[in-house]
């Protein structure tokens, strides 16, 4: 079953595990597969690896073996790597996209929605000092800043929920699912970038 796996940055197993994860490489372990708890775990969804996110690096992987899977994530014996990629800028972007979602449920000022669409980065401090002259207790406009602050699987995380919050339940899933199309086709390009 292929899936998603965002490693440390430093391309290793977790918990004393210490073996580095590389393209072609399949970690075995020997254990019975339990959700969060042992075995070598991976996402269904982009967006939903990206919530157990400890960097920004992304493995495109195989499991196999025996495979448990669960609501947001599964774990198996076996864990082949197939396409590594470094999403640090594809995840801010992602972020910006996703706070202009929902950029009309408050007053932003032009600079702020200048830096959300372009990105640059000398825009930043100008449209910061611009929210907090403007600033109100409004939570969706406060998680669509904090969206475009960082790519840092916090913020895409926020504005990904910041844009179905007020919604109905099945709206939410509906926005969600919207982001996670995205999210993968924003990777998956850049994979093909890559190759």
């Amino acid at each position: 079953m292929k899936a998603w796996h965002f490693s440390n940055e430093d391309c290793k197993l977790n918990y004393g595990d210490g073996r580095l994860i590389e393209v072609g490489v399949t970690h075995k372990v020997d254990c019975t597969p339990v959700l969060c708890s042992q075995g070598l775990h991976a996402s269904k969804k982009v967006l939903d690896a990206l919530q157990y996110a400890p960097s920004a690096t992304l493995w495109r992987v195989e499991l196999g073996g025996k495979i448990v899977c669960g609501d947001d994530k599964c774990v198996a014996t076996e864990r082949t790597y197939l396409q590594k990629i470094d999403t640090t800028d594809i995840l801010f972007k992602f972020a910006r996209l996703c706070a202009l979602d929902v950029i009309d449920k408050w007053d932003a000022p032009d600079v702020v929605v200048k830096f959300l669409k372009t990105g640059d980065e000398s825009l930043r401090a100008t449209a910061r000092a611009a929210r907090a002259a403007g600033a109100t207790s409004d939570a969706t406009r406060d998680a669509a800043w904090d969206a475009a602050r960082g790519a840092t699987r916090d913020a895409a995380w926020a504005a990904a929920w910041a844009a179905a919050r007020d919604a109905a339940w099945d709206a939410w899933d509906a926005a969600r699912e919207k982001q996670n199309k995205r999210l993968t086709r924003m990777i998956n390009y850049a994979m093909r970038k890559d190759q």
